[in-house]
């Protein structure tokens, strides 16, 4: 039987005897209580092992719904969820406006038509006897007027004394029975409507305009070579004076195939190119604008060294003078005589196609001193090159955190990087040298942070090596920080795309693209699109012609 220990109230009345009882017993109990407390431990660490391996199997699991229910949408022909959200970190570092109301407010509604009257019509009243006339209450009034007219043109018909027949011809711009206005309806309705052939045809057959949607694909799709030759004019005009190009692609279909529609802009212009491949060999064949020649320079062969050619292959092509060629069979032939099997040697071939076109852009002129901004695709990534910011912050908040801790590195990370990029607005406001010194020497020291967030350390390192092309508004106040002006003109595609599906025939790819890129720049460049098809369809009034884009966006330059 267990002895009973004493009590600890009167301690220093116990003998001795006792109080070695009383010891020894809270010894014991010292010990008891160390043992359950490493039992506790070790059952904490292993429930807290068991936890960090549910949460990661969760983050698994999430994933794989995330994978599965992209696969049904795809089964199902619906559009899969985006992996990830709108960044709002442009949005986020935007500086607060003050919400005065000083300056004078703009008009708004008929108002502003006070000088775009065309008709004027004097309405009476009914009034009693004795009232006294006090003038007029004038109010404006927009009207639109849509009808159909049929002009019956009588063509003079001459024979000339050779013998032959002349006849008198039709007025410009009338094409299978139809107008140009009718043209300029269908052009407007299609690109800038973003209105199908199927009801572009039931709306003018509802006007008055018998017509039918093969009469109204041919007014969309055939000769249409001045606009064509336009928005290569607006390609080139770009390529030589704009200070920045901001690019991205999208797919598209076309003839079937799924092919990729590439977009090039800048503030005050923008074409789209529908192309089978979306490689850096094709994205370089854009940027020659309207030339296919080649050209081997010294730009040429830089662009080998940059990019890690066989020395002794850039030393074969070394001559004192740049090589140029017409197209691309001469210049293979010419490969071929210098020892490349333009047949088997693929990864040679493509490279030096890649120095070729690149030589080419050199030779012309193009792309002077012009940052070519991109999200970091591949393809993009050549010349005086930058990179988007939005993409860049995306790239933090794909990382799924496993740990309560992982998620709080991550999101102080974020903080930092929206607080760097409020930091870089404000240079380009005001650029100046110490500014750049010291968000230099910022940049350093945050993404050469190191947590135990393995994934995490990984991206930032990965940033870190970009540095250059992250940084380069420091050397170019006047680019973008992202391409989201790439991202809103290439919406216009993917709504065309989702709404009228692909193109079958050459002239309708052409159409499409020409079309969508003009409408893109007048916007750009301020202009009226309905005016603008106007102008070149011999639509407009005398006195209000609208000059070529390129020399406009020459001109703002």
């Amino acid at each position: 039987m267990k002895k009973k220990q004493p009590s600890t109230r009167h301690v220093e009345t116990l003998s001795l005897a006792a109080l070695r009882r009383l010891v020894g017993g809270l010894l014991e109990k010292t010990e008891e209580a160390d043992t359950r407390l490493a039992k506790l431990e070790a059952e904490n660490r292993t429930l807290r092992e068991e936890n960090e391996q549910l949460r990661l199997e969760n983050t698994r699991l999430k994933i794989d719904n995330e994978l599965l229910r992209d696969e049904i949408a795809r089964l199902k022909n619906l559009p899969p969820k985006p992996p990830f959200k709108s960044s709002g970190m442009d949005k986020a570092t935007d500086g607060k406006t003050g919400g005065g109301k000083g300056g004078k407010k703009k008009p708004r509604g008929p108002k502003r038509d006070t000088e775009r009257v065309s008709r004027e019509e004097v309405l009476g009243a009914d009034v009693p006897a004795g009232s006294r006339f006090k003038g007029y209450e004038t109010v404006l009034v927009r009207e639109l007027i849509l009808a159909s007219e049929v002009v019956c043109y009588k063509r003079e018909r001459w024979v000339m004394p050779d013998g032959k027949t002349l006849i008198a011809p039709l007025p410009e711009g009338v094409i299978g029975g139809f107008g140009p206005a009718v043209r300029r309806f269908c052009l407007v309705m299609h690109a800038q409507g973003q209105v199908t052939t199927e009801r572009l045809t039931s709306i003018l057959n509802g006007i008055g305009i018998e017509i039918s949607k093969t009469q109204v694909v041919r007014l969309l799709t055939n000769g249409l070579d001045g606009f064509a030759a336009e928005d290569a004019a607006v390609l080139h005009a770009g390529l030589i004076s704009a200070p920045y190009l901001s690019v991205d692609d999208t797919g598209a279909r076309h003839a079937r195939k799924n092919c990729y529609t590439t977009q090039i802009g800048g503030e005050r212009f923008c074409v789209f190119r529908t192309t089978r491949t979306k490689s850096r060999l094709n994205f370089l064949s854009l940027l020659t604008g309207n030339y296919q020649d080649y050209v081997l320079n010294d730009a040429a062969l830089n662009y080998l060294e940059e990019h890690g050619a066989d020395l002794s292959l850039i030393a074969r092509l070394r001559r004192g003078e740049p090589q140029r060629f017409a197209n691309q069979v001469p210049f293979l032939e010419y490969l071929a005589q210098q020892g490349i099997d333009i047949l088997a040697d693929n990864t040679a071939v493509r490279a030096l196609s890649e120095a070729g076109l690149w030589g080419a852009i050199r030779h012309h002129g193009l792309l002077a001193n012009t940052v070519i901004i991109s999200d970091d695709a591949g393809q993009f990534r050549v010349g005086n090159h930058g990179l988007c910011w939005v993409h860049a912050e995306r790239l933090l908040q794909k990382l799924m955190p496993a740990t309560p801790r992982q998620a709080s590195q991550l999101d102080a990370m974020r903080d930092l990087v929206w607080c760097f990029y409020k930091a870089l607005k404000a240079f380009k406001q005001k650029p100046s040298p110490g500014l750049g010194k010291a968000i230099r020497y910022r940049f350093d020291r945050i993404f050469s942070i190191r947590t135990d967030y393995q994934e995490l350390d990984k991206l930032l390192a990965r940033l870190y090596r970009r540095k250059d092309e992250l940084l380069k508004v420091l050397d170019h106040p006047e680019i973008p920080l992202h391409t989201n002006a790439s991202e809103n003109d290439l919406r216009t595609v993917v709504t065309k795309r989702k709404i009228s599906g692909g193109t079958m025939s050459r002239d309708g790819r052409i159409a499409r693209d020409t079309m969508l890129g003009l409408m893109k720049t007048c916007r750009k460049l301020g202009l009226s699109f309905w005016h603008y098809l106007g102008d070149r369809l011999g639509l407009n009034a005398p006195g209000n012609s609208i000059p070529p884009l390129a020399d406009l966006i020459a001109a703002s330059s």
